[in-house]
């Protein structure tokens, strides 16, 4: 039963034990997939253990199935504040606060949103000296001796759709290949560095997709489009640089900036580039043909290359007609006329002083 779950979750929470109770409340959640306390509770233990991103997922999934639970837009601006997105922060929290009037956190943590946000802009802000600050974040706590509930034996989900991405320098697109989605299926929220994607088609296990992204985004100009095959998210970013990857890690933070200015085309390399060069062959061909018709031959040469422009130059018959009478003629007629030559042998003739000899094998 999904309450006797949500129980133990609860207790695992209490007694400190908060991968277990992430497992629990998951596996309330695969049978009270709808439950919004269970998401609210299970982004609580997920921000315990520093999965920001998992616990803005978690509190979004909760607001989405009850838009008045305070608390969980408190656990969403926490989350967000942690990952530095100051401005989401703020909006959660100024919902929480307009849903729980009496809750005086919700203040406190909008004026540290707003002071973090003065910072990043360069504004000074004067802070009272009577208020010591406070964090928004309280400390990992490490397991407790308390009573440990019976571990239930968690089973892996597998992402069920797979996703790819590609860059320009001011977006990132990402395709999630996920055909026949409904759009009312599809929910899409964009924060300052997270993307929440939730695919909730009826009687079928939901899907969820929020990475903390490789960097800062432009949540108002930012799109999400549904397809017949794939959801498209276009992602505008914040700043013109290469991302290494689609998600953030400690690993692969330093990313390149993208020049994106004109000064490429003004500075040529004083060494010559080893890039190749693409060639237009159709070109090339045309002044190949260019100088062929513009040489200048003699002899033989300029006999053969007339003949060649001529069978090159011909319709069909004409070049029936030379390819016969060369033949049968041993190489000593050559007529552009098949009229006269389609209905019988050409015989060979001969250069005067010589004399057409059949060889024997």
């Amino acid at each position: 039963m999904a309450s006797d779950l949500e129980g133990k979750a609860k207790a695992a929470f209490i007694d400190d034990h908060f991968e277990l109770a992430v497992d629990l409340y998951t596996q309330a959640l695969s049978l009270s997939p709808k439950n919004a306390e269970l998401f609210a509770d299970r982004a609580q233990a997920n921000f315990k253990l520093r999965n920001f991103t998992e616990a803005v997922a978690d509190a979004n999934r909760a607001i989405e199935l009850e838009p008045s639970m305070a608390k969980a837009y408190l656990r969403k601006g926490n989350a967000c504040f942690e990952l530095e997105e100051y401005q989401t922060a703020k909006a959660a929290f100024k919902s929480g606060a307009t849903l729980a009037p009496g809750d005086s956190r919700f203040t406190g943590l909008i004026k540290k949103c707003e002071e973090k946000i003065a910072e990043e802009s360069g504004d000074v802000v004067e802070k009272p000296l009577e208020k010591a600050p406070t964090s928004v974040v309280p400390p990992v706590v490490q397991p407790g001796k308390g009573s440990l509930p019976q571990e239930v034996p968690v089973t892996p989900i597998r992402s069920r759709y797979r996703h790819e991405f590609y860059q320009k320098p001011e977006e990132v697109v990402v395709t999630i290949f996920a055909k026949g989605i409904p759009a009312k299926d599809v929910t899409v929220d964009f924060g300052e560095q997270i993307l929440s994607l939730s695919i909730d088609v009826p009687g079928e296990e939901p899907y969820h997709f929020q990475p903390r992204l490789f960097g800062k985004i432009i949540p108002d100009k930012c799109r999400c489009n549904v397809l017949s095959t794939k959801v498209e998210i276009r992602l505008a970013k914040a700043e013109s640089i290469q991302w290494t990857s689609l998600e953030f890690s400690k690993e692969n933070a330093v990313a390149q900036r993208v020049n994106v200015s004109s000064d490429a085309g003004t500075h040529r390399p004083s060494y010559p580039s080893s890039k190749p060069k693409r060639v237009d062959w159709d070109k090339l061909e045309a002044e190949v043909k260019k100088q062929e018709k513009e040489e200048k031959l003699d002899g033989d040469a300029a006999l053969n290359k007339f003949f060649r422009d001529i069978y090159q130059d011909a319709d069909e018959d004409t070049r029936r007609a030379m390819r016969k009478s060369f033949v049968e003629s041993n190489g000593t007629v050559l007529s552009t006329n098949w009229k006269e030559v389609g209905s019988k042998k050409v015989e060979g003739s001969p250069p005067d002083g010589m004399e057409v000899k059949k060889w024997e094998y």
